[in-house]
């Protein structure tokens, strides 16, 4: 059954056609890749998925609901959660408390609840704590839970930043480049963490430039080249396709 389903998007920015009669769909608990050059139009996509962007013209179908102008926190709170290419954390903040920040979509505690302390407020800060010290072991951030974001590595803020979309309870977590900058072992790593992410039950939407991370962990694969779709698949038949290969993967399929 499909999570996510977009039909014949379109998006301009003035003269410029960045996506042109887009249609894909995303299944329930599969790991989806987008790939293509650069300026493919993979980032104004995932911008119109994630709400940043409102498509011009196409349908936005997720999970059984349409979505016509919804901004991120609407999609947020029904289910999308998104990475950034750029690393936006709040970097005076320890890690405990960014990803507590996240879960704050799904508690209920007013600003009145919070004047009062309130016994319910105060269950609910708790396990809202507790959820974020769980979701930092996941990613493995099991010791510096209470270190400020800019402190930690390059590759622990990547993590981080995954927990704190997984504290909004997504159906859909969307990665935005989350490979770029580490090492092998650091990639190798991430590819473990995606995995048990989708054993949880969570979809997940990928964007990267490693080729070989999305083909070896993806199970389907669209390739976007100047805003059209030219393929989709499973990683085996899109390495394959004769346009993909003109277009992106070389004559080798590197």
């Amino acid at each position: 059954m499909n999570l996510l389903e977009l039909s014949r998007i379109g998006k301009r920015f003035g003269g410029l056609n960045a996506l042109t009669d887009v249609s894909l769909h995303i299944e329930r608990g599969e790991i989806y890749g987008l790939i293509g050059p650069n300026g493919a139009g993979k980032t104004t996509l995932f911008n119109v998925i994630t709400g940043l962007y409102q498509p011009d013209s196409g349908e936005f179908h997720f999970n059984g609901k349409s979505y016509r102008g919804a901004k991120p926190h609407v999609l947020a709170g029904d289910g999308i959660a998104r990475t950034f290419q750029n690393i936006r954390l709040f970097a005076n903040l320890t890690a405990l408390e960014n990803v507590m920040i996240g879960r704050h979509v799904r508690t209920r505690a007013g600003v009145m609840g919070s004047i009062m302390n309130s016994q319910a407020t105060r269950l609910e800060e708790k396990a809202c704590r507790d959820k974020a010290s769980e979701l930092l072991n996941m990613v493995g951030l099991k010791k510096p839970h209470q270190t400020l974001a800019k402190n930690l590595s390059y590759g622990e803020q990547r993590r981080l930043e995954i927990a704190r979309a997984l504290a909004t309870e997504p159906l859909l977590l969307a990665l935005d480049e989350p490979a770029a900058g580490m090492n092998a072992t650091e990639t190798e790593n991430l590819k473990a963490l995606i995995n048990a992410i989708r054993d949880s039950g969570i979809t997940v939407l990928l964007i990267e430039h490693d080729v070989k991370l999305i083909m070896g962990l993806c199970d389907r694969v669209a390739v976007l080249d100047y805003g059209r779709k030219i393929a989709e698949g499973v990683p085996d038949e899109v390495r394959n396709d004769p346009a993909v290969i003109s277009a992106y993967l070389g004559v080798d399929g590197e």
